[in-house]
Order: structure tokens, then C-alpha cells, then sequence
């Protein structure tokens, strides 16, 4: 009998070996797939950019090659009506390209701001194609200047490159807007207050009130503004400092010196502010 059990128990010991080694694979099987499956993502992601940086390289090169053209027939000594006329030809096909340019770079940018995929030499790369189509908005007026003095005048010229030169105005006071606006949401969101005083000096200000702090309405003004990215330690000049204001714990330390004076230590800078864009400090 007791072989019996024996056996029955090893048994339900090795199915349930069996039923966990199972479970345990198909986690891993399915923790693989997940994972190939963001990598994958990425990969797509990744190839969709560089399609884009390549779209826009390429259409530069036919730009260039049409400025080639036209540079070619203004010095030919041919017919001025048929230069003018293939000038004409030419000048379209920039302009069609230099707008799909524009497009898509504006296009890319986006893409590049939304993706995960943050790439400080993919910036600097479209950032230089942005240059270059200012660079050809210029290149393209020039060539106006130079057929003009050689009585060669083309009135969808004299647009193409007005169109141009208003458009490149247009993205340039839109970029130049956006980076305002990411600057200013920078500079809002690394900036903070600090304040340390006695007891006295804090209900002055109303910062302290009722055993409350800044409840109310307390003289900021008070307050020293300052740029948390840079501001890590703080001298208290006093042998007594209190924090009033809510930070985490394990983000700062309240050090003494070998007088005995406090100073204020920021070791987590993010995580101290992230309750409180406030700080407040009693001393003595």
C-alpha cells in the first residue's frame, strides 16, 4: 500500500513539474514575442524616418540638377523665347519639388518630435536639410537677379520666387514660434521658489500662518526664483533648520558643517520638486 502512495505521489509531483515548466515556457514565449514585437515597431519606425531623410535628399538633388539645366540655357546664346520657355519648364518642376520638400520636412519634423526614437544626429541631419532649402530659396532669387540682367524675365519666376520667399518667411516665423513656446514651457517647468527665514521673517510674509505654511495669500515675492537644473545646495547659515515645505525624504539631506551650520543638499533634483515647486525653511 504504501508503494502505492508512493507512486502516486511522485506522480503528482512530476505533473505538477510539468504543468509549471509549461507555464514558465509559455511566459517566456510570450515575454519573447512582446519583445520582438516592440522591436520590430522600432525597426518600422526607424525605416519610415529614414525613407523620409532619403525622399528629401533626393528631391534636392533633382532641384539641383534643374538649376543646372537652367544655367546651362541662359548662357546657350539660343533664341530668348525658347530659352525663356524651357527656363519656364524648369522653374516649375523647382517649385513643385521645393513645395514637397517643405512638406516633408515639416512632416518629419513631427514624426521626429512624436517618436520614441530620440536621436540628437537625426535632429542636427534635419536641421541641415532645413538649412539647405533656405539655402535654395536664396539660390533660386539669385538666378532671378542673373537672368534679369540678361533681359531675360519670367513672370512665373518673378512668383515662383516671391511664393518661395513668403513660404520660407512662413516656416521660419513657425519654427521660430514653436521654439519660443518649448522654451518658455522649458524654463516653466525647471523653475521653482526658495525661501529661509525665522519664524518672525516667515509670518511677515504670511508664508508662515497659523501653524500653516503658504496658505492664503503669501508675499511671493519673497521667494528667490531659480533653475532647479542648477541649483543643488543651498547654505542656511544657521545651527537650527526645519523644512516646512513637502519633499520627498530620500531627495535631499540637511548637512552640518564643522561650526554646526546647516546646509540644504539636493541629491535627486527631479524628485524633490516634484511635490512642490516651493521650498520653505525655518532657521534661527
Amino acid at each position: 500500500m504504501r508503494k502505492i502512495y508512493y507512486f502516486a505521489l511522485c506522480a503528482m509531483i512530476a505533473v505538477a513539474c510539468n504543468n509549471g515548466q509549461q507555464q514558465t515556457e509559455e511566459k517566456d514565449t510570450h515575454e519573447v514575442d512582446s519583445l520582438n514585437e516592440i522591436i520590430n515597431q522600432k525597426n518600422d519606425e526607424l525605416d519610415e524616418l529614414m525613407t523620409s531623410f532619403t525622399d528629401i535628399q533626393d528631391g534636392f538633388a533633382r532641384i539641383a540638377e534643374a538649376e543646372g539645366r537652367i544655367n546651362t540655357l541662359k548662357n546657350s546664346g539660343g533664341e530668348k523665347p525658347e530659352i525663356a520657355r524651357n527656363i519656364q519648364e524648369n522653374m516649375g518642376y523647382i517649385q513643385e519639388i521645393m513645395k514637397e520638400n517643405r512638406e516633408r520636412i515639416a512632416q518629419l519634423q513631427a514624426k521626429l518630435n512624436a517618436s520614441d526614437i530620440k536621436s540628437a544626429k537625426m535632429q542636427e541631419q534635419l536641421d541641415k536639410l532645413q538649412a539647405l532649402y533656405e539655402e535654395k530659396v536664396r539660390e533660386i532669387a539669385s538666378l532671378q537677379e542673373k537672368l534679369i540682367a540678361q533681359d531675360i524675365h519670367i513672370q512665373e519666376l518673378t512668383d515662383t520666387v516671391k511664393n518661395l520667399a513668403e513660404e520660407n518667411e512662413n516656416v521660419k516665423f513657425d519654427r521660430d514660434v514653436k521654439e519660443q513656446v518649448v522654451n518658455m514651457q522649458d524654463e516653466q517647468l525647471n523653475t521653482a521658489y526658495y525661501v529661509y527665514g525665522t519664524k518672525s521673517e516667515l509670518k511677515e510674509h504670511k508664508i508662515l500662518s497659523g501653524g500653516e505654511v503658504m496658505k492664503g495669500d503669501f508675499d511671493k515675492d519673497y521667494f528667490t526664483k531659480i533653475d532647479i537644473r542648477h541649483f543643488d545646495t543651498l547654505p542656511l547659515n544657521s545651527k537650527s533648520a526645519d523644512m516646512l515645505s513637502n519633499h520627498p525624504a530620500g531627495s535631499y539631506q540637511l548637512l552640518k558643517d564643522n561650526k554646526g551650520m546647516y546646509t540644504l543638499k539636493i541629491t535627486n533634483y527631479r524628485e524633490f520638486w516634484s511635490v512642490s515647486k516651493y521650498l520653505v525653511i525655518k532657521v534661527k
